[in-house]
């Protein structure tokens, strides 16, 4: 079995998808629904063996690990404004090392969840050389929390017999609904257009950065996945790497192609960012994939607009929306 956390989620669900395409179904998630009740949906065209709570899951474990064949852990408080630190730290670093424990003790292939929110301002910029590692400065304390478990996991001397760590840049696409305020920029400028006719983007306070040029690398589910998918069919890839498609993209590029999907004239309003982001802003991100594509060198990442132009036409703008 191929035992899935956050598997209710958006790239956790997503990633059942694409095992579901290439006929595999023998699926364990583990999530739960107390902070969320809307993600369920994510799963109604899936095909999965269980769903088991995320605070029973190690009980499960117990059982059932004789027949777990590898452990995608993508599940995590992903709320980059959450200002608990005793919750982030049981969630995303606590339940963390005792997947990793448990994988190292029953012989279980670990591929794990990182971000890009690790590169705070990008001050060492975005190589994924491991040495780096323990000189980034998180801006945020979700990032923080993914930055403790790299820290950990390179520290440890029993290996899982796979361990990856994957730090995902801006992940766009369908799947993506529930999540509100975390949800991309992709989604919340497709509803404003659609709602409004225009979009509102913020301003930046970098002389040298026009508004609207601050820029992202931007990845789209579909090419997130189809990785997740080629690591888990390589055992001979181990290590933390970056998952982006290594060209960054600006604001005003995103919204441009979303006007154009919709065969809309482009209307921009520039506004005032929040005071609570200003200090936390990346005006910049920008994924360096040489170490990835040393492993994997037929990937071709979907454009941005090829991306955008995909989520819209095919998911955003049809009855069901969902993979």
């Amino acid at each position: 079995m191929i035992v899935v956390t956050g598997g209710a989620g958006f790239i956790g669900s997503a990633l059942i998808w694409k095992l579901n395409e290439n006929n595999i179904n023998e699926i364990i998630i583990v999530d739960n629904f107390k902070q969320n009740n809307k993600k369920w949906r994510n799963l109604l065209k899936r095909r999965f063996v269980d769903i088991v709570d995320r605070d029973l899951f190690f009980v499960w474990f117990e059982k059932y690990n004789k027949q777990i064949k590898v452990i995608f852990h993508l599940g995590a408080c992903t709320n980059t404004m959450e200002e608990n630190v005793d919750y982030i730290l049981r969630t995303n670093y606590e339940y963390s090392k005792k997947i990793y424990e448990l994988c190292c003790k029953y012989e279980i292939p670990l591929i794990y969840a990182s971000s890009a929110a690790t590169y705070g301002r990008g001050e060492k910029g975005y190589n994924d050389d491991e040495k780096i590692i323990p000189l980034l400065k998180p801006l945020n304390l979700y990032g923080w929390s993914k930055q403790l478990f790299d820290l950990w996991v390179l520290n440890q001397k029993d290996k899982p017999p796979q361990l990856v760590g994957l730090k995902f840049f801006n992940v766009y696409g369908p799947n993506e609904y529930h999540k509100g305020r975390m949800a991309s920029v992709v989604f919340h400028a497709y509803n404003q257009i659609r709602e409004r006719g225009r979009v509102n983007l913020f301003k930046s306070y970098k002389k040298e950065i026009p508004h609207g040029e601050q820029k992202r690398d931007f990845i789209y589910i579909k090419d997130v996945v189809e990785c997740l998918f080629k690591i888990y069919l390589n055992k001979n890839i181990n290590g933390i790497f970056n998952l982006g498609t290594g060209i960054a993209s600006s604001f005003n590029e995103l919204a441009t192609f979303l006007f154009e999907s919709l065969s809309m004239k482009k209307k921009i309003t520039y506004i005032p960012m929040p005071v609570t982001l200003i200090t936390q802003y990346q005006y910049y991100t920008n994924a360096q994939m040489t170490k990835f594509l040393s492993f994997f060198k037929d990937i071709n990442f979907y454009t941005l607009k090829e991306g955008i132009f995909d989520y819209v036409k095919n998911y955003l703008t049809k009855d069901d929306p969902y993979l």
